[in-house]
């Protein structure tokens, strides 16, 4: 039985190799839809600055806050995370209003939060902002 142990190997290959990309397939997972955030948006207000740096019918984006702004109409603000959903990293930029995750490709529609290409297949999760006195103020009680 000299091809046993060749066919035996192959087996225990073929195992180790399919565990391995599960484990693969589970580290992208978006199972959570909310990346490696715990809290992908705001548990207090945040005081972005003033509201004429988000210019009207584009979007800013605020890395180190995790959030992205847009401004539909002047005056009218619109406020979402800017984790992507799909792997949980922080927008690495602003283009007009879509906003670019450098981690995988996703790309979102700052105005709406909806994915505009994939992976990702999750939107943005809305994030409530106000603008008073000329300043932008975003998350809860804003």
């Amino acid at each position: 039985m000299p091809g046993l142990p060749a066919a035996r190997r192959t087996v225990l290959k073929g195992a180790a190799l399919a565990g391995a990309a599960g484990l693969g397939a589970a580290a992208c997972s978006t199972e959570s839809k909310l990346g490696h955030a715990k809290n992908p948006t705001p548990t207090a207000p945040v005081d972005l600055g003033a509201a004429a740096d988000v210019p009207v019918g584009g979007a800013r984006l605020y890395r180190e806050q995790r959030l992205v702004v847009s401004c539909p109409a002047k005056g009218e603000y619109k406020a979402f995370s800017a984790q992507c959903t799909h792997g949980g990293c922080v927008l690495a930029k602003v283009e007009g209003t879509e906003g670019h995750c450098a981690c995988h490709g996703s790309r979102f529609d700052t105005t709406t939060g909806e994915v505009v290409r994939g992976p990702a297949t999750v939107p943005l999760p809305a994030v409530p902002v106000t603008a008073e006195g000329g300043k932008l103020v975003a998350g809860p009680e804003a």
